[in-house]
């Protein structure tokens, strides 16, 4: 890789006048760390996307991702491009397609990408970086983290489910058991059980890992078992595998509950509602930010507060008196009156132990 490199750039030095008569060159890079580098022409900035295994029309956050760079694209006229991973096996190819292309950021979705992203910033210190959900790169100086408060706008729906259910059963489908991912698990349950508190009712959770984000037979199998274990609502976090719970809910008569991005349009009778993340508000301010040349490192956190989490806004599902309930605990979260969990631990000194089981 290091030879290819050499060899790209001996290669565009030796074309530079043909490539300046072109009307094309290479972009420079803006240096790593703190908030650096200059602004520059918006049509000459590169900033591509390498998905996850879910692939960019997951109907979740792969797709929320390309969504937020195709209106950078039109807003500020960068070039915009996503790779697509089939496979755990793509994410560092299609890295390194990006650097060879000399483009000004990377941004990579999910955490499934951090071991294949660590590699490459590490050989690469000029290359800027940006990753979704993952923090544990944090301390490298050219990758900025893309985090989100999955909690709160999990509480929202959860909260929204439980005061909906009328068979006081409901259900979660992950994708994959993580600290990042069981946090949408941590505000849901959360959610739910505060309102069956209010309404004086006992609500049954189930839990289910599918253990993928590309397997939508494996989301609706779950959902499945669920439904006939008597859950009326399902809510999933679990990419393109929850496209199979929505299909089963839909079979069903029963309602789901989105993730990521407002999913009422895959199912406008069957999605009660969404739990928002907007990578493609994150995914945006950092081409914004590559255009003005001020990317930095670090953590980069988004909540209810910014608009980073919330419920979808599309709201005919829900009943008017549920949506108000939802909008005061809404309203309670940002006063700091309602502490939203977002691990075990904090989890179980608040409800106890045994509800939440998923391995």
């Amino acid at each position: 890789m290091k030879l290819k490199r050499i060899a790209a750039l001996v290669l565009a030095g030796a074309m530079t006048l043909s490539l300046a008569a072109c009307g094309s060159g290479t972009a420079s890079k803006s240096g790593s760390g703190a908030a650096s580098g200059s602004a520059k022409k918006a049509s000459s900035v590169k900033v591509g996307i390498v998905t996850d295994v879910g692939g960019v029309n997951d109907g979740s956050f792969n797709q929320s991702a390309w969504e937020g760079l195709q209106k950078a694209q039109k807003d500020l006229g960068i070039q915009a491009k996503y790779l697509e991973s089939k496979t755990d096996a793509d994410y560092k190819p299609n890295i390194e397609t990006f650097i060879d292309g000399n483009y000004d950021m990377i941004i990579c979705i999910g955490y499934a990408l951090a071991n294949a992203l660590k590699e490459e910033a590490t050989a690469n210190p000029d290359q800027k970086f940006a990753i979704v959900d993952d923090s544990s790169l944090a301390s490298m100086k050219n990758v900025t983290s893309l985090i989100f408060e999955a909690s709160q706008s999990s509480y929202l729906v959860g909260y929204a489910a439980g005061l909906t259910t009328k068979k006081n059963n409901v259900g979660f489908v992950i994708g994959q058991s993580t600290d990042t991912m069981n946090e949408f698990g941590f505000g849901y349950c959360s959610g739910v059980l505060d309102a069956g508190k209010k309404a004086g009712k006992k609500i049954k959770i189930q839990l289910a890992n599918a253990n993928s984000f590309a397997d939508t037979a494996a989301g609706k199998s779950d959902a499945n078992a669920m439904i006939t274990a008597g859950a009326d609502i399902i809510f999933q976090a679990a990419g393109g595998t929850g496209l199979g719970v929505i299909d089963a809910c839909k079979e069903a008569g029963i309602w789901a509950i989105g993730v990521d991005s407002d999913q009422y349009h895959i199912a406008p009778k069957t999605i009660l509602t969404s739990a928002m993340k907007r990578v493609d508000n994150a995914v945006y301010a950092v081409a914004k930010d590559t255009v003005e040349g001020k990317v930095k490192g670090g953590v980069e956190k988004f909540s209810l507060k910014d608009g980073g989490v919330d419920i979808a806004p599309t709201t005919k599902n829900l009943d008017p008196d549920v949506l108000k309930q939802v909008k005061e605990v809404k309203q309670q979260i940002l006063d700091g009156k309602i502490t939203v969990p977002k691990t075990r631990s904090d989890f179980e000194s608040k409800y106890g132990k045994g509800i939440y089981t998923i391995k």
